[in-house]
């Protein structure tokens, strides 16, 4: 054992024999990799990989929603939920597929697994090199700017694997797209981490598990020196912008087993989660829910708001167990590829609901379901998805723009419009920028020009709108070179939105409204929209035909338009009754349960 152990790590570090690059490692360490560790991490020291010396500019790390010039994967397991990957991409930038033998790769693409041929290859490149696994999300580089909107670079950290073919795919990546890399590998700045436990917003602030820190401290395994928590934080701002402050780690949780935030929330935009929800004290759920309650009290967005929560259901296996006697099943596990979103599916009963939610919270966005949980490609089971296996690379050309979109606002019976701000900045200067706005998207679009305000702001208003009425708006601009970007990235398919409402609404007398049930009927869960007034304290019970609890569903306050979820599989089909009641009144909806 011991000699064969030796032979791998010979195998891998040196990198010679290719069948190492073809091996299905899972995403976490795979039993026979613990012995090579030692090496691995000693010959991380000498590398000599990218520029290892720290910028002299403040970067500003992209956010996962911004504009990709290309998507990488490694053809190294699962090839149908590649080929499917693959499809959708291309239609929205260039996919590179890393892989050892491109005509395999061509044939694979042409044939008739996975949904049949691509209909062409056109906006693929097949780059051959050396690699060890699928995990791209986590050995690939991050997306650097220099001025928030200059030149591009990539920033690559040490893997968390003893994988070192991998660790080589962002110089390959970086050579072929002639985008220098800096690398965080050489003490002092060296720093272990990986790519689906980091997320940013773009602006400054990111979210990570405390298994960032976990690894700098004394009982780390890759790590060459232990660093403090500050000493963290001031590399993530010297290397990668974060600000000070704005480096956000949460506490691990117990069943995740490799403890990467991508498996149960996604930065939507700079100021939405989407985060899983258990059923209440099952499984991760209460550590979950911890962490989130510490986030939304202790930061807010660069806005200034705090984070608003987008709550979608962890699906359980088909026997009903969670995490640790199932798999993380995740919607959260998505990824942007520019107007398109790649969302893991599981079983389609379930599929429906999380879709749905998706695409509501990103209207306008061509959302794509890929099974992430079926025989011969259940890569789930591994606890990776399709966030775990694509990496974006940032356009070379951005056009940056940050909106806060407008809240519901009341009509007051004047005349005051509605002013929209936002930040826009391109390298050759802004020559110009439009607010389009609606309240009908089906007789398309009024513009209104914006006028600069100084620090890079624009400005325009929407007219005032009588109660009742909803106003759909976007952003447009356009760069002193040519460049045009709009924001939503989807617009005018997308957009924002806001209600204009009466007086009366939302005042401490309204009673509650059970705003939407789906699916209904349901065989698994239900989605329950609920709204209330603000701060109120709301029970929602479900009852059987004979007027019976069946199960409780919340008692106390929370923010007046929320959804809650139903887990309705230990019920008897039949007919039962939503019941939701504040101090001011009682709503009542059916419910089916098949």
């Amino acid at each position: 054992m011991r000699h064969a152990l030796l032979a791998i790590a010979l195998c891998l570090l040196c990198g010679s024999d290719l069948r190492a690059q073809r091996v299905d490692l899972p995403i976490g360490m795979a039993p026979w990799e613990y012995g090579l560790v030692p090496a691995y991490r000693d010959s991380r020291a000498t590398a000599a990989r990218g520029i290892t010396q720290p910028p002299d500019f403040m970067p500003r790390t992209m956010g996962e929603w911004e504009e990709i010039q290309g998507l990488v994967v490694t053809w190294a397991s699962f090839p149908s939920i590649l080929k499917q990957i693959v499809r959708h991409a291309k239609e929205e930038c260039e996919v590179i597929i890393v892989c050892n033998d491109p005509a395999s790769v061509t044939g694979y693409l042409q044939g008739n697994q996975a949904g049949g041929p691509l209909p062409d290859l056109a906006n693929i490149t097949l780059l051959q090199g050396g690699f060890n696994s699928i995990w791209a999300r986590d050995y690939m580089a991050e997306t650097i700017y220099r001025n928030e909107v200059d030149s591009l670079y990539l920033l690559d950290w040490i893997y968390n694997r003893p994988r070192p073919l991998d660790e080589g795919v962002s110089d390959l990546v970086g050579d072929h797209l002639a985008i220098p890399v800096y690398a965080t590998t050489q003490a002092p700045y060296d720093l272990v981490h990986t790519g689906g436990n980091f997320m940013a917003d773009g602006f400054g602030t990111a979210f990570s598990s405390n298994l960032v820190l976990d690894e700098k401290g004394p009982n780390g395994q890759f790590n060459q020196t232990v660093k403090t928590p500050a000493e963290v934080d001031a590399i993530m701002e010297q290397w990668m912008g974060i600000a000070q402050g704005r480096y956000i780690k949460m506490p691990t949780l117990p069943y995740d087993g490799i403890h990467h935030i991508d498996m149960h929330m996604k930065l939507l935009d700079e100021e939405r989660l989407l985060v899983g929800e258990f059923p209440v004290g099952v499984s991760d759920g209460p550590q979950l829910e911890s962490n989130l309650s510490s986030v939304v009290a202790g930061y807010n967005s660069v806005f200034g708001t705090p984070y608003e929560l987008i709550r979608v259901p962890m699906v359980p296996a088909t026997n009903g167990n969670y995490p640790p006697q199932g798999s993380y099943r995740t919607f959260s596990n998505l990824v942007f590829v520019n107007g398109t979103v790649l969302v893991p599916t599981y079983r389609e009963e379930v599929d429906t609901t999380g879709l749905r939610i998706i695409r509501e919270a990103l209207p306008g966005y061509k959302v794509v379901g890929i099974d992430c949980d079926n025989n011969g490609s259940n890569i789930i089971a591994q606890s990776g998805a399709i966030h775990c296996i694509t990496k974006g690379i940032g356009t070379g050309d951005p056009l940056l723009i940050r909106h806060q979109p407008l809240p519901d606002v009341f009509a007051d019976g004047g005349s005051d419009p509605y002013p929209v701000s936002a930040y826009i900045r391109h390298r050759s200067g802004i020559a110009s920028a439009d607010l389009y706005w609606t309240t009908d998207t089906a007789d398309g679009f009024n513009a209104v020009e914006m006028v600069p305000v100084g620090g890079n702001d624009w400005s325009a208003s929407i007219p005032a709108q009588m109660a009742g009425t909803t106003v759909y708006y976007y952003v447009h601009a356009t760069a002193n070179s040519g460049k045009q970007q709009v924001r939503p990235i989807v617009a005018p398919r997308g957009w924002w939105r806001f209600h204009v409402m009466g007086i009366s609404t939302g005042t401490a007398e309204a009673a509650p409204i059970i705003a939407e049930v789906f699916p209904n009927p349901v065989s698994q869960v239900a989605v329950i929209g609920v709204q209330w007034p603000q701060g109120s304290p709301v029970q929602v019970v479900l009852r059987d035909a004979l007027g019976r609890v069946a199960l409780k569903l919340h008692d106390g306050a929370l923010p007046s338009d929320s959804r809650l979820f139903v887990d309705v599989r230990g019920l008897t089909p039949g007919v039962y009754l939503i019941d939701a009641t504040t101090a001011n009144g009682r709503a009542t909806q059916r419910l089916v349960v098949k």
